[in-house]
């Protein structure tokens, strides 16, 4: 007999229909009378058929006809939603999607697999397992550690041991002996009470990687949770069903406890979860749509899934990726920039850099030469001023080497701990099985992973100082000899006035945010858990930092582009041109006023989809190929966030000769 879920006002029923030709319509009232039968004042409705509603799918917020009929519209078990009229602008109305819900309509079920064990997965695996990309599965070896690490976890219950967190209460009750008949209510009740999270969920991106990161630590086999539980979770994983997760909550010690509980929560068929075809709805409804059960904990599990670093360290992740891939571009629009403003490239010539010879400032100078070599890539735009009287550009140019290449250092720092803190088992109790014993430690602690955030979201700030400063003087006809803001007919249009105006507004809120969270600490627990690391926030305000940086660096793009339009005819390099090129497939010239917010949208995209680096690339790696001295071996340490190498180049450009 099919069987419906409905979503009615924030209750989900469970429908069931006899008559496949019932329609859409009936299965909409039934869902409003049982709603109305569980509320004593019949949820003020006076009856079922003077309730105006209309129905659409939860996956994909598709509206159904009324008059279809289910077994034409609907798949058994599929999740719909009535809404109410009049109900949609209340504050009470629960939306059963998140918000970007266009793109999940859209999700296919990966097939491909990335196989965990606990100690080799990479930053960009995680960001790729959090978009769907992959499911997941255990190496053998890996599955072996989980059985004995078990094994150590049932003679503790069968000897009664006593052993923290398995026959113990938690925190300041860890002297409180828990009799055995009631170790599984323990984990439980462990879970319940920690579930205390407020605030938006984290998206099913997010929530999928914090998910996918559990995975891995558990596999490392030192958690003591059962290979069945385990491989209940990762089916949960591989069916995208993801719990509702408050995002604040941590203070990052003992672990993400508040996080994790809702994590764990859900997978026991608790609370709310989302999955595609689902979106929100109870866990236990999604589970069993999905045709899972919900997981049983055993003595110590509660404690095995909620005792960890992972939602600051799945965060960080996707900070640090992010930032890896702005910096990149940074070069490319700093460049372009550079390129309007009539600027010199002896700044970066190689042997000043190797005078100075930090990485990142190294890469950074070569990235510039590769796109701004007159000898290689000739531009009409330099040679229309090689013979002006300017000896030298302002710092926002020609100290590009040394501060964007600071981040690049910085940003290799921050994803070396990350590269450790995922692979890193992160419990308390730690379970050694080769010892036969549990050891009480710290390795929940969240101090590395928040201070490397910290680190990182002051490090990428600058990328948007410096970027509005350059924004700044591409606006300013006094500096750039170009038409004020990069509009004609000044006065009647404003151009990119208030573009720029954003840009300061975001650099500005980044100072307030690179504040580190982690040199705060609050006694919890009565005491117990007397210094954390606030690590949660760290990597929540780091990823705000960096969504700023992106935004910032698109206005720059845009203005850039735009600028070149009022040196037209004249042409820049090939690849700044291909730059240019597919800027202008997504957003048009500035001919006259319109509304901007669309076009900043769409070259932001551009940069998070990584698609100016993907256009400029290419060039950057032919030009690092021809000029690598061959009598020169190439480190394979070496430092590059878009190389393998650390490249000092040769060669020398020679705009402005008169500077000589």
């Amino acid at each position: 007999m099919p069987r419906y879920t409905v979503h009615v006002r924030g209750e989900w029923l469970a429908v069931p229909c006899l008559n496949g030709t019932n329609t859409i319509r009936w299965l909409g009232k039934e869902a409003v009378r049982r709603y109305m039968k569980n509320k004593p004042d019949n949820g003020g409705f006076a009856s079922v058929e003077k309730v105006k509603f209309y129905i659409r799918r939860c996956k994909g917020l598709g509206l159904l006809d009324l008059d279809d009929t289910v077994e034409d519209a609907l798949e058994d078990n599929e999740f719909v939603e009535v809404v109410i009229e009049g109900d949609i602008m209340s504050p009470d109305f629960i939306p059963s999607q998140p918000e970007g819900v266009h793109l999940y309509s859209k999700y296919r079920e990966p097939e491909q697999y990335i196989s965990l064990d606990g100690n080799s997965l990479t930053t960009e695996d995680l960001v790729n397992l959090g978009k769907g990309l992959y499911k997941i599965k255990l190496t053998p070896e890996a599955e072996a550690k989980v059985k004995q690490s078990r094994e150590v976890i049932e003679r503790i219950i069968k000897e009664q041991t006593v052993v923290y967190g398995i026959t113990t209460g938690f925190g300041k009750f860890a002297r409180t002996v828990i009799p055995n008949s009631k170790l599984r209510e323990l984990q439980v009740n462990l879970v319940r009470s920690h579930s205390a999270g407020v605030g938006k969920p984290l998206s099913p991106e997010r929530s999928r990687m914090l998910l996918a990161l559990r995975i891995n630590v558990l596999a490392k086999g030192y958690s003591g949770i059962s290979l069945e539980t385990l491989q209940q979770v990762i089916e949960a994983f591989n069916a995208s069903c993801l719990p509702y997760i408050p995002e604040k909550g941590t203070v990052g010690a003992s672990g993400d406890l508040a996080p994790l509980s809702h994590l764990a929560l859900g997978l026991i068929g608790e609370g709310k979860m989302w999955s595609p075809k689902s979106g929100w709805a109870d866990a236990k409804y999604v589970l069993e749509a999905h045709g899972l059960r919900p997981i049983t904990l055993k003595p110590k599990e509660g404690l095995a899934l909620i005792n960890g670093t992972q939602m600051i360290t799945s965060l960080g992740c996707e900070a640090v990726e992010r930032a890896g891939a702005i910096a990149r571009q940074a070069d490319i629009i700093a460049a372009l920039t550079l390129e309007v403003l009539k600027g010199t490239t002896r700044a970066f010539d190689t042997d000043i850099h190797a005078v100075r010879p930090h990485r990142g400032q190294a890469e950074v100078a070569f990235r510039f030469r590769s796109l701004l070599d007159s000898d290689h890539h000739p531009s009409e735009i330099a040679e229309s001023h090689r013979f002006c009287d300017r000896v030298q550009d302002a710092y926002t140019m020609r100290c590009c080497p040394q501060v964007h290449g600071v981040v690049n250092d910085t940003i290799a720092f921050v994803k070396d701990i990350m590269m450790t803190e995922i692979n890193s088992a992160t419990d308390n109790p730690m379970v050694f099985a080769e010892r036969a014993e549990t050891i009480s430690g710290g390795n929940f602690h969240g101090e590395y992973p928040a201070k490397a955030l910290d680190y990182l979201a002051i490090g990428v700030h600058e990328l948007a100082a410096i970027s509005e400063r350059r924004i700044e003087r591409l606006c300013n006809p006094s500096l750039s000899e170009l038409p004020a803001f990069l509009v004609t007919e000044g006065g009647l249009n404003s151009g990119f006035m208030i573009a720029h105006c954003t840009a300061a507004a975001l650099v500005s809120e980044n100072k307030a945010l690179c504040h580190p969270s982690s040199v705060d600490s609050l006694s919890t627990s009565a005491a117990t858990e007397d210094h954390v690391s606030m690590g949660g926030w760290a990597a929540r305000k780091a990823l705000r930092v960096i969504e700023h940086v992106e935004q910032v660096l698109a206005i720059e793009l845009l203005a850039a582009c735009q600028g070149i339009e009022f040196l037209r005819p004249l042409r820049t390099t090939t690849p700044l041109e291909k730059v240019y090129d597919l800027v202008r497939s997504v957003v048009r010239p500035w001919m006259k006023d319109r509304f901007m917010a669309p076009d900043i949208e769409a070259a932001h995209k551009l940069l998070v989809e990584q698609k100016v680096w993907e256009v400029a690339k290419p060039y950057i790696e032919k030009y690092r190929r021809e000029h690598i001295p061959e009598s020169r071996p190439i480190s394979p340490t070496a430092f590059s966030l878009g190389s393998l190498e650390m490249n000092m180049g040769v060669g020398h450009d020679h705009r402005h000769e008169d500077e000589l």
